[in-house]
């Protein structure tokens, strides 16, 4: 990226961007760590022609994934549920850009909040994109906007042979030539990899990626065994705390927490830490999490909480969504969460970009049905103040019987 380009971003947002966002200080690589919790990589709301960002419902959907603070602990923009790589690069910044504003508006309004307690919600920016200059690019955008972490898949950039040279070379330049440097975050997932040969970032790689002081974690959509390995590749550096692991096939930490009982499940739960290295992620990145925040900010609770009858209770609903993203054609996900969001009053359009499955009758319908289904088995099982709370949805009957709809 040439430098006149970063200048163009630099003043599209102003000065004042680099150094604080919503009246308050941005922190440094230095002065952070890796944020626990629910991480909800939110979708990218387009027209109808699927090319262009809504950014009023961009920017309706972050305040419903906060969900007043009962919700994401991280914001994740232009990852693979935002489509990243069926957009144009100008969609992937705008979408950046308009995140970045409304977590800092919600951050500022829950200042004061008991719920929070203080903490703060992120916002990570996914910067990957089809060139290392484009990659390049948004990562100085990211920062000139004030996120407080940039999201990195290495293996879906092309022209980049060796990550590690890449990230430890062209990204840290970056970082080093700006007053803030922020963290970056590696991402894993095989469905997105440019190589099939390559589906996964190889153990030594991430091993070496770790040594960076700013690189802080990796988020990975894979096996618990590839989960392991990872792992176990950082390990070293765990006495930090500086690096942690995020469970990007969601469901998968109902098992990985699952408590055991007995001399049988003894050895089970001994057999999962050794493969695991006895480290225990940080967090969970959930795609479904965009139409169940709330839910899914409970999944994490108590599945870290090892609260086996609540776990089973909040993975019931969570896996008949999941059944009910399936259509005759295969998953369509995207598509679901987005039909989902219009249904609720959130976002205006379902419409996803050229590439994305789309979902059609009368697969639509019946998801609409299963839908209504789980939010009526969250509202009876999970109750207040867990269950999701919508801007223009109808309530409930057994919403309106328990009064959550004042929550």
């Amino acid at each position: 990226m040439t430098d006149l380009g970063r200048s163009g971003i630099l003043g599209r947002l102003g000065h004042a961007g680099r150094r604080e966002r919503g009246g308050h200080p941005l922190r440094s690589v230095e002065d952070t760590h890796p944020r626990k919790g629910l991480s909800v990589p939110v979708v990218t709301v387009l027209d109808q022609d699927g090319r262009q960002l809504l950014e009023d419902d961009q920017r309706s959907l972050v305040r419903y994934v906060i969900q007043d603070g009962c919700g994401a602990d991280v914001v994740f923009a232009a990852g693979t549920t935002g489509e990243w790589d069926r957009v144009g690069n100008d969609v992937r910044q705008r979408v950046i850009q308009v995140c970045a504003e409304e977590v800092a508006k919600a951050n500022a309004q829950l200042a004061g909040s008991t719920r929070l307690g203080g903490r703060e919600v992120e916002m990570w920016a996914g910067i990957t994109a089809p060139s290392p200059e484009e990659t390049l690019e948004n990562l100085d955008l990211a920062i000139a906007c004030g996120a407080d972490a940039a999201v990195l898949a290495p293996l879906s950039i092309a022209g980049v042979d060796d990550p590690v040279r890449f990230v430890a070379r062209d990204i840290a330049d970056l970082l080093d030539a700006r007053t803030r440097r922020i963290p970056v975050y590696l991402y894993d997932n095989a469905d997105i990899a440019i190589d099939p040969k390559v589906p996964h970032i190889r153990t030594r790689q991430v091993k070496a990626l770790s040594r960076l002081d700013f690189v802080r974690g990796i988020k990975v959509s894979a096996p618990r065994k590839v989960l392991g390995n990872y792992t176990k590749a950082a390990r070293t550096f765990n006495d930090r705390g500086e690096f942690a692991i995020y469970v990007g096939d969601a469901m998968l930490i109902f098992d990985l927490f699952k408590p055991r009982s007995g001399p049988w499940g003894t050895l089970v739960e001994h057999w999962n830490r050794w493969r695991m290295h006895g480290a225990v992620p940080a967090g969970v990145v959930a795609g479904p999490a965009n139409a169940l925040p709330r839910e899914w900010a409970r999944a994490w609770q108590v599945c870290r909480a090892g609260d086996a009858e609540r776990m089973a209770q909040v993975r019931e609903v969570l896996a008949d969504f999941r059944r009910g993203t399936h259509s005759t054609s295969g998953r369509r996900t995207i598509a679901c969460l987005k039909r989902a969001l219009v249904h609720l009053g959130v976002i205006t359009s379902d419409a996803v970009a050229p590439g994305t499955p789309k979902l059609a009758s009368p697969d639509a319908e019946r998801f609409d049905e299963v839908f209504a289904k789980v939010r009526e088995k969250a509202a009876r099982t999970i109750r207040a103040p867990w269950v999701s709370v919508a801007p223009g949805a109808p309530a409930l009957a057994s919403e309106r019987e328990s009064g959550l709809r004042s929550v």
